[in-house]
């Protein structure tokens, strides 16, 4: 039955080709400008490490002095100062942690095969690569004693090292950072992220950086950040030596717990370290805090869906409401002129359920083929977003779940909008129909 409800609906939109049409458009229309600010939100609010994103925490201390207010709802900085970045890191405990901020250089071979260019630099700690899942195509991190010893060393992506040297085993190779020079030591594969997660403080959906090294060059090379810095009293800044000793906010810090105990655990070497910090002077409060966020957590504490994003969302689906407002009406007008058929049809032995569901359905293909249509739709409005937004560049495309809730979007909505008409019909009289023929 349900076979020959599909061959009736067929029948039945190529019977009123241009009305077909019309609702086939709507449906594709309003599909397609959903589904492209769907995606996208879709993309921004997706887990980005699911597989141990409530195991990597992000801290926070609050080391300003009381009266003192910042830009963040629970008046914590959002960063570190280079001090607690340093001391937390060199801490025993968690086993896994890094520092970590973004500089950059301009990179070159001192030769004149390839021109010099500019290229975003992540200086960081070698658990950076295990927290969060970097794998390698060639060598490794940087050891520990070349950390300590401030080596110029490097690991490079495999993006980087196919411009530079052709895709081949470059580890042991010399590149020029500005004028230094740094022999490379790993080559990392592609890293299959949307979101810049671990740093959103300089934009969360740029690209992640091409070249890292170790975090001691920070001290060893006077290296400053090519992001935020910020400071809530005055200090006389005269050098970055002064920065790295000073209370100025510029560095992000990561570490890996694995359980609650740990988390406890963690939260109670925080509040030791600012009781210990105290007696140097610092964290000058009466009452000490600290804050600490897993990824999904801290994502939605620094706003990175902001509310526009769903107001777009929201209107995109107010845009296809007003869509099924138009199919709702060229539905009825469709359904009423069959009413004559219909009425024939329940004479001759027709239910009102068989006659509903004959309808259900070929709305129904209607938004089938008004989803595939919007899927085309919303790709060529996501490739106008890439156009024309690089920052959401890597946003603005559908994985397999948005591909598969398009049609179903579609033929959710059809049949929404022909329940009413199909209901209507459904209720004709067949005697009344019968006296007219």
């Amino acid at each position: 039955m349900f076979l020959h409800y599909i061959d009736l609906g067929w029948r039945s939109l190529r019977r009123t080709p241009l009305v077909s049409f019309l609702m086939v458009l709507a449906i594709a229309l309003g599909i397609g400008i959903t589904m492209t600010s769907l995606s996208v939100y879709h993309m921004m609010s997706m887990d980005p490490i699911e597989h141990k994103s409530s195991r990597l925490f992000h801290p926070q201390l609050q080391t300003m002095d009381d009266g003192e207010d910042t830009w963040s709802e629970d008046n914590l900085p959002y960063q570190l100062t280079y001090q607690d970045a340093k001391n937390l890191a060199e801490a025993p405990f968690p086993q896994y942690k890094a520092a970590m901020l973004r500089t950059g250089f301009t990179v070159h071979l001192d030769n004149s095969e390839i021109r010099p260019f500019i290229q975003n630099t992540r200086v960081t700690h070698s658990d950076f690569f295990t927290l969060f899942d970097l794998s390698f195509i060639y060598g490794s991190a940087w050891t520990q004693e070349q950390a300590d010893a401030a080596s110029p060393v490097a690991v490079i992506s495999e993006e980087l090292n196919q411009k530079l040297f052709g895709g081949e085993n470059s580890v042991g190779r010399q590149i020029y950072l500005d004028d230094t020079s740094f022999r490379i030591v790993g080559v990392i594969a592609p890293w299959e992220t949307h979101m810049k997660f671990y740093d959103v403080n300089n934009g969360a959906f740029n690209s992640q950086e091409s070249i890292y090294i170790p975090f001691s060059l920070i001290a060893a090379m006077d290296i400053n950040t090519w992001g935020n810095s910020n400071g809530w009293k005055f200090q006389n800044i005269r050098s970055m030596k002064d920065k790295r000793q000073s209370e100025i906010f510029w560095l992000q810090f990561w570490v890996q717990l694995e359980d609650e105990a740990a988390v406890s655990q963690y939260g109670d070497y925080l509040m030791s370290y600012m009781a210990e910090q105290q007696k140097f002077g610092r964290f000058n409060r009466e009452q000490l805090e600290y804050g600490l966020r897993d990824v999904n957590a801290w994502l939605d504490y620094r706003n990175v869906v902001s509310e526009d994003n769903e107001v777009l969302v929201a209107l995109s689906f107010m845009f296809l409401a007003v869509c099924l407002a138009n199919i709702l009406g060229l539905l009825l007008a469709k359904f009423m002129r069959r009413a004559p058929e219909v009425g024939v049809r329940r004479a001759l032995g027709a239910s009102k359920r068989q006659v509903f569901l004959q309808h259900i359905i070929e709305v129904s293909m209607l938004g089938l083929i008004g989803g595939l249509m919007g899927i085309g739709i919303a790709q060529l409005g996501l490739w106008g977003v890439r156009l024309t937004q690089e920052y959401y560049s890597p946003l603005a495309t559908m994985d397999l779940t948005m591909l598969l809730s398009a049609p179903v979007i579609a033929i959710s909505a059809c049949v929404i909008a022909g329940l009413y008409p199909a209901w209507l019909v459904c209720r004709t009289t067949p005697a009344t129909y019968l006296k007219t023929q």
